[in-house]
């Protein structure tokens, strides 16, 4: 089974306690996931994030109707947290979420490791693409969420 990975990062001008706590609480997701997923988080809320987590979602890929099930596998706040799919369109999802402070704000790195059904054919083809467009969605919205004056606008 054939791995490909993503790497991004995305400089944000608020503290790592601040980013870190955004990205706590898994409905945060829904506002930062194009809504051409049409992405909705099923587990019933509140969720208590921490390792051994599992959350459930849907989304639509391509149109075709998809549950996905992750398990937080390494939570260490404010400095990172892993999510890993169980359950999904993936033969491997795990996703790092780093975070770091410098120049008076927080750099929000990202590393995905995954394979999808389909290999290298449809990693070409598709996801690559599609984990691409994914994150650059989520950079704006990030971007919009966190002024430049550094206030958190609420959910």
């Amino acid at each position: 089974m054939e791995h490909f990975q993503f790497e991004t990062s995305l400089w944000l001008p608020r503290r790592g306690d601040d980013v870190f706590e955004f990205f706590s609480n898994a409905y945060n997701l829904e506002r930062i996931t194009p809504p051409w997923l049409h992405f909705r988080v099923i587990t019933p809320a509140p969720i208590l994030m921490q390792a051994g987590t599992r959350i459930d979602y849907w989304l639509r890929i391509r149109g075709v109707p998809v549950r996905w099930r992750t398990r937080i596998t390494a939570w260490d706040p404010p400095h990172r947290f892993v999510d890993e799919q169980i359950r999904g369109p993936y033969r491997v999802w795990i996703h790092e979420h780093r975070f770091r402070e410098m120049a008076g704000g927080t750099l929000c790195e990202d590393l995905v490791r995954y394979a999808p059904m389909g290999g290298a054919l449809m990693n070409r083809l598709f996801v690559a693409r599609d984990v691409r467009s994914i994150f650059a969605y989520r950079a704006a919205q990030l971007k919009q969420i966190f002024t430049p004056d550094g206030r958190h606008l609420s959910p």
